[in-house]
């Protein structure tokens, strides 16, 4: 009961007010193991103050979004589920993960939050590279099944005009999860008509934009998701490249 109660308090940053606090109190009926919700050991005047992105921050984010997406074709897949899981044991270890998922559980059982309310405050205290790190992960929990419906596209494209992402950043990193033949070309957000000045230019600049350090601050464990993002845009990048002989 303590330990879950001093890690909900711990996770909570400018996450604890707004939209998500609200609804992390509904989600979790303001009583978790016993342990009421506003008993928990958080000073909410602090919190709301503290606008940059901390690891739990992006955690609940990323805990709320998923549940969203997951549950956009009226089923809740247990693969997709399972990789949540999965990957919060990875990011986090499995202690953590463990309460995170409790976490995780209670809020996919709840049909009353509000993807734009959620998103609108991620997008007003998350910078832009962690937004992008967030829309990725979505990505893949959709994909967990092996592909991605429209339904669950058409919410991560709602998710992402929410969250202030532009519609190139948008196709980018939504074609990492796709194959088509112009996959690698979308990817670093060119035409296959782009000389290969244009081509080096590119790759240069999305290697900047989804550089693993961008999202430093939220901790190392998620400096390791980023860097599957890095390594899409050096793939795609070397593909062109043995494509044209270069």
């Amino acid at each position: 009961m303590a330990n879950f109660s001093k890690w909900v308090g711990a996770t909570l940053g400018w996450s604890f007010g707004g939209p998500i606090g609200a609804a992390l109190g509904f989600i979790l009926g303001s009583v978790v193991d016993g342990v009421k919700f506003e008993q928990l050991d958080i000073d909410p005047r602090q919190s709301r103050d503290r606008y940059q992105t901390q690891s739990g921050d992006f955690e609940v984010s990323l805990l709320l979004l998923a549940a969203i997406v997951i549950k956009a074709d009226g089923k809740v897949d247990k693969r997709e589920q399972e990789f949540v899981r999965l990957q919060f044991i990875s990011m986090y270890g499995k202690a953590r993960a463990d309460k995170a998922f409790k976490l995780f559980s209670q809020i996919i059982s709840k049909d009353d939050i509000s993807t734009r309310q959620v998103a609108m405050q991620v997008r007003q205290f998350m910078d832009h590279p962690s937004r992008l790190q967030l829309l990725h992960f979505l990505f893949n929990i959709a994909k967990a099944d092996g592909h991605v419906n429209d339904l669950e596209e058409n919410k991560i494209r709602q998710i992402a005009n929410y969250l202030g992402i532009g519609q190139r950043d948008y196709e980018s990193i939504k074609a990492m999860f796709y194959d088509s033949s112009d996959a690698n070309y979308r990817i670093l957000e060119i035409t296959k008509s782009a000389s290969n000045i244009a081509l080096k230019k590119a790759y240069r600049k999305m290697a900047k934009k989804f550089h693993p350090d961008k999202v430093r601050h939220l901790g190392e464990e998620h400096q390791k998701g980023a860097e599957e993002k890095f390594k899409r845009i050096q793939k795609a990048y070397e593909a062109i490249q043995a494509e044209r002989g270069l």
